[in-house]
């Protein structure tokens, strides 16, 4: 088969894949209406919250699954008969058909003990290893639960006053981020929504911010690097593969390595901040003891002794329970930011150990899972795969970033407390 005729047949079959999963909605299939919440304070918030497979039930989803799965089993089936076993591209494409297939029977389970099975299959555990006999994603958790303790709110912490409503802050996001996307023809538009629950959520070439919020500029620079940078960056990358065009969307698994790359982006263009990395730390400890069996009235509690206001504590375990039941398992893709950024910084030490800096860009041509960098490097060495217009103001030069991973080498070999009881009477 000629270059030419390959790579019609990888785009022709793309496609299909980028048709076949657009209805594919999976937050909006599981989130939880107003209603659902009125009813939890009209009770005082001291019952489980009406949510069970009746309630899904009446809101049901706006395609066939059976049809669907059975579109994705076709494509499946031709990518094989047209690519064979091992190509390439045609891996990757098997790949997401029998991911988006797990996708559709997770849907069909809302509101049952397999939904949160399921969900566990696709997104992974809070209590998977990093590596054979390592630490778990809990464990990653409470590290970071103990660190922020011991920061708190110190005087040497630059304070983030929420002063910033939403309406300005659609106006001062859209300034910086036309600053980074130049093309009049990619760029990314900022608006208000008030159908989101989280404080921003990104889409091809937009990004929304929840209506009647503040925010502070720190809020606004991280969701620059995390929702701007990466997120709508990847799928503009994606949307402009010539062949690969199944770049511009994602499955779970690349949603792992997806909010991985955007915690790596926020943390090394040093936008993050300690009360950012506290949402994330409380989702792990969150997920964990939903997977020990705690319900959502167990965890909305602990967030409101903890100091959370009702509304705070009450968003915060939605989170981690839509799809599912109060008492039935959790939706555990809020591990992917920890998880994911673990894998991410992993990726970066080991490319810069091996003198693999070409692949770094690679990780933004699209949504992609890390597991398939190898692959996708084939990929773009045939010409099948091109490298990405836009990548984080921050990796435009690698030299700093290189530096910091060549000593980064080196210091994860150091036994901390060790250190930590030599530098004791500095510290203390």
């Amino acid at each position: 088969m000629n270059k030419e005729k390959h790579s019609e047949i990888i785009r022709q079959l793309s496609d299909r894949i980028v048709t076949a999963q657009a209805p594919i909605r999976i937050l909006d299939a599981i989130k939880w209406d107003d209603s659902v919440q009125q009813a939890f304070f009209a009770h005082g918030g001291r019952c489980q919250p009406e949510v069970n497979a009746a309630y899904y039930d009446r809101n049901p989803l706006k395609y066939d699954i059976n049809a669907l799965r059975k579109t994705f089993r076709e494509i499946e089936a031709d990518v094989v008969a047209k690519l064979g076993q091992s190509e390439a591209a045609g891996n990757i494409m098997c790949r997401m058909c029998r991911e988006y297939r797990r996708v559709l029977d997770m849907l069909a389970a809302r509101g049952t003990p397999a939904f949160a099975e399921i969900a566990r299959e696709l997104y992974g555990s809070s209590i998977d290893v990093f590596h054979v006999g390592g630490p778990t994603v809990a464990d990653l958790g409470m590290l970071l639960d103990g660190s922020l303790r011991n920061i708190g709110e110190g005087v040497f912490l630059e304070k983030n006053p929420k002063d910033i409503p939403t309406r300005a802050a659609v106006t001062l996001l859209q300034q910086w981020l036309d600053r980074v996307f130049t093309d009049p023809a990619a760029r990314v538009r900022v608006m208000e929504s008030d159908g989101i629950v989280a404080d921003a959520a990104a889409g091809s070439d937009y990004i929304k911010l929840r209506a009647n919020t503040c925010f502070s500029e720190r809020d606004l620079r991280a969701l620059e690097a995390h929702e701007g940078w990466v997120h709508v960056g990847t799928t503009l990358n994606g949307s402009l593969q010539p062949t690969c065009t199944f770049l511009s969307k994602g499955t779970p698994a690349d949603t792992i390595t997806q909010e991985g790359l955007a915690v790596f982006i926020e943390v090394v263009s040093f936008n993050s901040h300690p009360a950012r990395l506290r949402r994330i730390a409380d989702r792990i400890r969150a997920i964990h003891l939903a997977e020990q069996g705690a319900t959502f009235l167990d965890i909305f509690t602990l967030l409101r002794d903890e100091g959370r206001s009702a509304e705070e504590a009450y968003s915060a375990t939605v989170r981690i329970f839509r799809g599912s039941t109060p008492e039935e398992g959790p939706f555990t893709k809020d591990l992917a930011y920890s998880k994911g950024f673990v894998l991410v910084y992993n990726f970066f030490r080991l490319a810069v150990r091996r003198g693999r800096l070409d692949r770094i860009p690679l990780l933004f041509c699209g949504k992609l899972a890390i597991e398939d960098m190898g692959t996708l490097a084939q990929l773009a060495e045939a010409g099948l795969v091109k490298s990405p217009k836009y990548l984080p103001p921050p990796l435009v030069d690698l030299n700093a970033l290189t530096a910091w991973m060549a000593y980064s080498n080196f210091l994860n070999q150091i036994d901390l407390i060790q250190i930590d009881a030599d530098f004791a009477p500095i510290l203390d």
